[in-house]
């Protein structure tokens, strides 16, 4: 990359984290750390953002089962299927409702009997190989290549042996924003700015062109 092409990319990267620079996982109301319940939290809406179905959706899903008290594996595995269903359509995730209740309660169930309620565990598992952790979250029924993408890309935070991960999704999004599509010139562009943050913002470019014009507009006038 050239001096005015970086300069240029970084104007982007800027007009980018203004316009739409905030995680899925705080949308949905997680307030993330290395514990237990907000890394449950996040693997649910991982599931749910994975759907084909609007992210907005997905969101307003999650924090119905969040507010039904599905805060938890425990929870989520002691709550009716009929309760889970509810909790889903509340949110509007009615597509695929009755099938994503069911995958919910057994990976809720999963979880604890491989990893004792704590994806801390699965963490330690992996041991910084991000490979082996995205291989460890699909087998929870309903995550995954691209639920895996999205905890991996938002988990990013809390656990920084990940390295900057912005996924498929991300690189589309870049791709449309005319910035880098490999890794390691987008992580030129980030710099010390929020990685996951910046990862999220990359996806909401790719899954709607008026964000993504939004950003070139606001990144020209930079200039």
């Amino acid at each position: 990359m050239t001096g005015t092409a970086s300069a240029s990319a970084r104007r982007t990267a800027d007009a980018l984290l203004e316009e739409c620079g905030r995680t899925y996982a705080a949308e949905a109301g997680i307030r993330l750390r290395d514990t237990p319940q907000p890394l449950y939290q996040l693997l649910v809406l991982s599931h749910l953002l994975s759907a084909r179905i609007r992210a907005s959706v997905a969101v307003a899903a999650a924090r119905a089962l969040f507010a039904h008290g599905m805060r938890t594996p425990r929870r989520m595995a002691d709550a009716t299927w009929q309760e889970r269903v509810d909790a889903l359509g509340e949110g509007g995730y009615r597509r695929y409702d009755e099938r994503t209740s069911t995958q919910l309660g057994e990976g809720a169930r999963l979880v604890l009997d491989v990893w004792k309620g704590d994806l801390r565990r699965l963490r330690a598992e992996a041991d910084g190989d991000t490979e082996v952790l995205r291989a460890g979250l699909q087998r929870v029924q309903g995550i995954g290549p691209a639920g895996a993408d999205i905890f991996v890309r938002e988990v990013q935070a809390v656990w920084p042996e990940t390295g900057f991960w912005v996924g498929a999704k991300g690189l589309q999004g870049a791709e449309r924003l005319g910035l880098p599509t490999s890794g390691d010139r987008l992580l030129d562009v980030v710099r010390d700015r929020d990685r996951a943050a910046f990862a999220a913002a990359l996806v909401r470019a790719a899954l709607d062109r008026e964000t993504a014009e939004t950003v070139r507009e606001a990144a020209l006038a930079r200039k």
